[in-house]
């Protein structure tokens, strides 16, 4: 069978992955990924052949699932988060057009804006916006006209990819940006290493998150006009009326 999977295994603890996740990298007979994902799950499937590729060649992470695909192995892709968002699903199809003998399936994942939300508390639960601060693949002017929009509309923002060391002042811009529309003491939330050894959060304004550190491995909560913090946990209500 010439068929590769493209799996998405959550944040990254083998608890947060789903059950079908799990059967197909039991499954499988090579899992291939970006060198840091494959690290994660490789104590729980230390039976399989693993193949991996550093950041920036995504489309020699591809071509080499596929290539192994042909040769009759059942194939996983991993992907942190859920391979539909931000993951390599969408290239993985693209790639798989020269390779049309070999069958794609799709294993979703708990994304990061969903299992960040889980950390913080409920701040996701009514309309949401999910924006990635990396301009690699996106002009950063298609970047701030989405961060801009989105705060101009009231959602709730998540932020993917916030900050590095060739963009640490992206998030202070996406926040100036945010504050043409939304108050100072909007209430936001960071989420580091989630699900990862290290988790920690916090909840802040909007203004004192313009003036936060952050890195790749965090995600950004942006709360929208009704957000507010219960118990220390963000809550965007949607609308129910509490007696």
């Amino acid at each position: 069978m010439n068929k590769i999977y493209v799996v998405g295994i959550g944040p990254g603890a083998y608890e947060q992955m789903t059950i079908q996740a799990v059967k197909v990298l039991e499954s499988c007979d090579v899992i291939v990924g970006y060198t840091v994902y494959v690290d994660l799950v490789k104590e729980h499937f230390a039976d399989k052949e693993f193949l991996t590729t550093p950041m920036k060649q995504e489309v020699k992470r591809c071509e080499l699932a596929f290539e192994e695909a042909k040769k009759g192995q059942i194939v996983a892709m991993i992907c942190s988060g859920d391979a539909g968002v931000y993951g390599m699903a969408g290239l993985i199809y693209e790639v798989g057009e020269a390779y049309p003998e070999v069958e794609v399936e799709i294993i979703p994942g708990i994304t990061a804006a969903l299992s960040g939300a889980s950390v913080l508390g409920a701040p996701l639960i009514h309309d949401f916006a999910v924006i990635s601060l990396s301009d690699l693949l996106t002009p950063w002017e298609k970047i701030e006209a989405r961060v801009r929009s989105a705060a101009e509309a009231d959602f709730s923002i998540c932020l993917y990819n916030p900050s590095s060391k060739k963009r640490a002042d992206y998030l202070m811009k996406a926040c100036d940006y945010m504050l043409e529309y939304k108050s100072p003491e909007t209430i936001c939330g960071i989420v580091r290493n989630i699900g990862r050894e290290g988790e920690e959060s916090e909840v802040l304004t909007l203004q004192q998150l313009r003036d936060t550190t952050v890195d790749m491995f965090t995600t950004v909560f942006i709360g929208n006009s009704q957000t507010k913090v219960v118990a220390g946990k963000i809550v965007t209500p949607r609308g129910y009326t509490v007696e």
